[in-house]
């Protein structure tokens, strides 16, 4: 639960209906919210990268763009020096994360507007709402987004994650 801050929104409309956390670049205005992390059970860069690819179901010609990772250089970019420095005061050698983009009303690079978030989620089928509902209140209370602050607010999705 102690994972560096990052720019974290609900901002990626998903094949499902659910909006989804993602990283937000080059958007100074989204607020840093702490993220979470968890060790892999594989030993090497390329093994957890593709292991991660797998379980957000990114194709092999996607993962070097949509799964981001750090090993011990220089990083270059902010969300990766934050990153960066987060790995080496905890003395961890490597990070993988999903750097899928934001993506909103089949715009990628759109962040959706809170008010655009809301009105999307209010008028979401019936089945599809109760996905993100429960995708929304299942994330970690840590993970305290702007967003997330809205949704609890206009329906009441309070936290319900053990963590």
């Amino acid at each position: 639960m102690d994972g560096p801050l990052l720019p974290i929104e609900f901002a990626r409309q998903s094949n499902d209906g659910r909006l989804t956390l993602v990283l937000v670049r080059n958007q100074p205005s989204v607020p840093l919210v702490r993220s979470l992390w968890g060790l892999f059970s594989v030993s090497e860069l390329d093994l957890a990268r593709q292991a991660l690819a797998d379980r957000e179901g990114i194709r092999k010609e996607r993962l070097n763009v949509d799964i981001g990772s750090w090993a011990g250089e220089d990083a270059q970019v902010e969300i990766e020096r934050r990153i960066e420095v987060w790995a080496r005061s905890t003395q961890i050698e490597a990070v993988v994360w999903a750097n899928l983009p934001t993506k909103f009303r089949g715009d990628v690079g759109r962040i959706p507007s809170g008010d655009e978030a809301v009105h999307y989620l209010r008028d979401l089928p019936h089945e599809k709402r109760g996905l993100a509902e429960h995708y929304i209140r299942m994330t970690p209370r840590q993970v305290d987004t702007e967003y997330r602050t809205r949704f609890e607010t206009e329906f009441g999705w309070t936290c319900l994650s053990p963590i």
